[in-house]
């Protein structure tokens, strides 16, 4: 709330007089301002009585309207200009917008410039190349619940973050192929969740273009095969726009009720 306020000056015969003028703003309602201000016009002079009185309010709305106009474009033209000024100056790496979800790779996962990685519901493979003639004794490599390094002995982490999803740290090992490809197994902590990607702050992929290979649907369980299956049902629905299987669920649930109980109304139901 703002209160406006305009202080009687004492008055000569050589200037005109001023009349106080106190109303309260309400943003809410700005017209209601408006309307008072035209009230003390009304009683306090006959600008309101002049022909051109409508004219001249409607160019004051129009200039008002122009300056705000200006100003807003003014802003929008300098943050571009602002971001140049820093680039130039710094020659530190600017942080960007997230980039939007990609497709996965075949493995259903992603490649990256140092290192890949694909998955499975139960779990990560990560393969990150090394000099040929790499010996497992040079190697450097940390698995924990929620991070992950891995490097050479002597030299920067090639992979030093924080994962996607929590893993069980007894459960994941590494070991050196052909002493040129380090492959690490990472199992997953929740084993019916696609990961976005291997390290946070790495490229994130669309899971929902994630497509599980019908071989080895077939080799799981037949709890696991139900619940894998349904997770891309559910996906692909959410695609096209259409109910996932529990919304299919709960809308044939509420049909056999309301068949079972048709003295009710069920007008204004809605089903969460």
């Amino acid at each position: 709330m703002a209160i406006i306020s305009e202080v009687e000056e004492e008055t000569s015969s050589s200037q005109p007089s001023t009349l106080p003028f106190r109303a309260t703003f309400d943003s809410s309602n700005p017209l209601g301002f408006l309307e008072k201000v035209f009230d003390f016009l009304s009683q306090q002079s006959d600008f309101l009585s002049k022909p051109s009185a409508e004219a001249e309010i409607a160019a004051a709305v129009r200039a008002a309207k122009e300056k705000l106009r200006k100003a807003e474009k003014k802003s929008v033209e300098k943050k571009p200009v602002e971001k140049e000024s820093v680039a130039a100056s710094s020659s530190e790496p600017m942080e960007v917008e997230e980039a939007a979800p990609i497709a996965p790779n075949k493995g259903n996962g992603y490649d990256l410039e140092n290192y890949s990685w694909v998955q499975t519901l139960q779990e990560v493979t990560v393969n990150v190349p090394v000099p040929s003639g790499t010996k497992a004794r040079s190697v450097v490599c940390e698995i924990k619940k929620n991070r992950l390094k891995l490097g050479l002995k002597g030299q920067d982490p090639i992979i030093d973050g924080e994962l996607y999803r929590s893993v069980k740290p007894d459960d994941c090992y590494w070991n050196i192929e052909d002493q040129k490809m380090i492959s690490i197994l990472l199992t997953k902590q929740d084993q019916m969740e696609w990961w976005k990607c291997c390290v946070k702050g790495e490229p994130e992929i669309d899971t929902q273009k994630v497509e599980p290979e019908n071989s080895k649907l077939a080799d799981l369980d037949p709890e696991t095969r139900s619940t894998v299956e349904k997770m891309m049902f559910d996906q692909r629905q959410k695609q096209m726009g259409l109910p996932t299987s529990d919304e299919l669920q709960k809308q044939d649930i509420l049909k056999k009720f309301m068949s079972q109980h048709p003295e009710m109304d069920f007008s204004n139901a809605k089903i969460n």
